[in-house]
């Protein structure tokens, strides 16, 4: 079971806004013991959004889904979902609750701004309009849910709005709520030396010697450009079972030491 993320909004393809979720899934991951597995970036196009979420759901993947739940003519993510799944759009009873005290605090006693009969206020109760069969995602910030679903394989997809705001608390709520028995749950380790100057290819048959010599242990190099004053090095390192990335990590010290290598430990 792997976590993954999806980001929609070709605001965020263009530039005109920079994205924020990726950073703090991998925060709120990180402090729960827990790894991202990958990340997808989609613009506001109601195909690809479908198609992908037509494969994500078929896996036993637990997936965020960022953007595109609104109630604006871009918004496609709460139709492309149903589509993914092959049922309809419903509006949640529990999701029209909240939106329609949202309506009521928001209107402060307006009898205009608070008619729920009105177009306007019926409009807004597409954003409770989810694929049949989803369960609530409670939005701490302005009361207006996003929505969760089951894939086909026992993946969990859960969709908040694109305002970081608002979606880091309802991923906190959902990893807290529901995946809590999977917290540090796999021990992990990572150690890692600055190579001074290093040459990749000259590091490689270290490295691939690394793999085959000690299971499920990743070597990893991060290579840096000399620039301001810092010279040319590499971040080599290996992570995974702590036991095998301590002698991994040992072994790794004599190889370069035996090729001569200068480098730094943190």
């Amino acid at each position: 079971m792997a976590f993954g993320i999806i980001i929609i909004g070709d605001e965020i393809l263009s530039g005109r806004r920079s994205d924020k979720h990726l950073a703090k899934i991998i925060e709120l991951l990180g402090e729960r013991g827990l790894t991202l597995s990958w990340a997808e970036y989609i613009g506001d196009d109601p195909q690809r959004i479908t198609a992908t979420l037509r494969r994500t759901l078929a896996t036993d993947d637990i997936v965020f889904c960022c953007g595109g739940i609104g109630a604006t003519p871009d918004d496609h993510t709460r139709l492309c979902a149903a589509d993914a799944l092959g049922v309809p759009l419903v509006l949640h009873p529990e999701a029209k609750a909240l939106i329609q005290q949202r309506i009521l605090e928001m209107a402060e006693k307006d009898p205009i701004k608070s008619d729920l009969g009105s177009a306007e206020n019926q409009h807004r109760l597409k954003m409770g309009e989810f694929p049949k069969g989803a369960d609530i995602v409670p939005n701490a910030f302005n009361k207006i849910p996003g929505f969760a679903l089951h894939g086909s394989q026992g993946g969990r997809h859960y969709f908040v709005p694109g305002f970081p705001v608002m979606a880091e608390p309802m991923m906190k709520w959902a990893l807290d709520t529901h995946h809590s028995h999977l917290f540090h749950a796999v021990k992990h380790l990572e150690k890692a030396v600055i190579v001074i100057d290093g040459i990749e290819s000259a590091l490689t048959p270290l490295m691939e010697s690394i793999e085959t010599e000690f299971a499920g242990v990743k070597v990893f190099s991060l290579p840096s450009v000399s620039e301001n004053g810092r010279r040319r090095h590499i971040e080599l390192g290996v992570k995974g079972e702590p036991a095998q990335v301590e002698l991994a990590y040992t072994r790794m010290l004599q190889g370069l030491d035996a090729l001569n290598q200068q480098y730094t430990v943190d």
